[in-house]
């Protein structure tokens, strides 16, 4: 679960962890307020919506003076950023930057622990550092039986300031960083940038926390945070009814029963030019309603030209599934194409009632259901 900047810079003060002033605003005359309220000569002024690339988008904008506080609070707040209506703004006082530098901690899943990533080249698109210049990004696996204790945040801490004073500022943030990732179930904490003012003082001026969807149990205070778009929306609701889905860019629409098959399914759609429009595992039951709530769910999604329905049969009979097709199909009013794959438990009995029913072009093979769904 992710939250907003402004959520996780309320997280970071509870932590000790220094932040900017900031007010959240959700009309232009809130920002004016707020401008006069901070007392700064300039304030910046950023849309709190849960995607990257906000400054990319215009996004961002730095101010000095009340009239343009109110216009570009005007134009922020009415635009969309990668398909996000920008509905808030958080207005900050400007920090006078000498340096701006990353940290982060996330899951290392070779390792197996949790990883701190630092890097002196903060506010830029972390992800292009890592791909262009590799080596300005240092790396320390966290043993979980150590965590982080004073000499492991000292020496993590020199590795990008050198100075005696900066060094232990930055190891009392890195292992309040630290806390707030294991205390609270996260995935990622992420601070880009982390800036050292003309004053020498460290200070994150943005802040991301991304949670374990797992944990929220845990953490009914940061579930009541959660803000979900509408894509997630709908991911949610086909988990209440017992599925596993995640929307995708793509055109052909999957629905497999278990999650290596469809990966595997997903793959050889990718692998033969193909783009999948989804991730759902409807697990292993036959029963015509879930196929139909299934259906519903791929169907909601515009882009879907041609559905691709691979299903092996273990405890969960061929014949059983191809009558719950056949049953949830005249329930539904589509012409999108279906290529249906069956395989295992009596196949080829449910392959037969298949043929007898003109709703479903019958594949063998991943590869050639793969290609089918492409032509279609």
């Amino acid at each position: 679960m992710k939250i907003h900047e402004y959520q996780a810079k309320e997280i970071f003060s509870k932590y000790g962890i220094p932040v900017e002033r900031h007010t959240l605003c959700r009309t232009a005359a809130c920002v004016v307020a707020a401008f006069r309220t901070i007392g700064t000569d300039k304030v910046v002024i950023k849309a709190q919506v849960l995607t990257g690339g906000r400054g990319k988008a215009g996004g961002v904008k730095v101010v000095d003076n009340m009239e343009d506080a109110y216009q570009e609070a005007k134009n922020i707040l009415g635009m969309s950023i990668k398909g996000l209506p920008v509905n808030q703004v958080l207005v900050s006082e400007a920090i006078d930057i000498a340096a701006e530098y990353y940290v982060g901690f996330t899951i290392d899943r070779n390792t197996r622990s949790v990883v701190l990533m630092m890097s002196a080249s903060g506010g830029m698109d972390i992800e292009e550092v890592a791909r262009r210049t590799p080596e300005k990004i240092i790396r320390y696996s966290i043993d979980p039986f150590i965590g982080l204790p004073d000499y492991l945040a000292r020496h993590f801490a020199f590795s990008l300031f050198p100075q005696m004073e900066q060094a232990g500022r930055m190891a009392v943030i890195l292992q309040e960083l630290y806390k707030v990732f294991i205390e609270n179930d996260a995935s990622l904490v992420e601070v880009n940038p982390l800036a050292l003012t003309a004053k020498g003082t460290l200070i994150a001026i943005d802040a991301k926390i991304v949670f374990d969807d797992n944990a929220l149990y845990r953490h009914p205070g940061i579930q009541a945070l959660s803000d979900l778009t509408e894509e997630e929306k709908v991911e949610a609701n086909a988990k209440d009814k017992g599925f596993s889905y995640v929307h995708m860019d793509g055109n052909i629409g999957c629905m497999v029963n278990g999650a290596g098959l469809a990966m595997a399914t997903m793959d050889m759609i990718k692998l033969h030019g193909g783009n999948p429009a989804n991730f759902l595992d409807i697990g292993g039951s036959s029963n015509p309603l879930k196929v139909v709530e299934a259906m519903k769910l791929l169907l909601q999604d515009e882009k879907v030209k041609v559905v691709l329905i691979n299903i092996f049969g273990g405890i969960t009979r061929c014949d059983d599934v191809a009558m719950g097709l056949i049953q949830a199909f005249d329930m539904i009013k589509s012409d999108i194409p279906v290529i249906v794959r069956l395989t295992g438990t009596n196949e080829n009995i449910g392959r037969e009632l298949l043929r007898n029913h003109s709703r479903f072009q019958i594949a063998t093979t991943m590869k050639e259901a793969a290609l089918m769904a492409l032509k279609s």
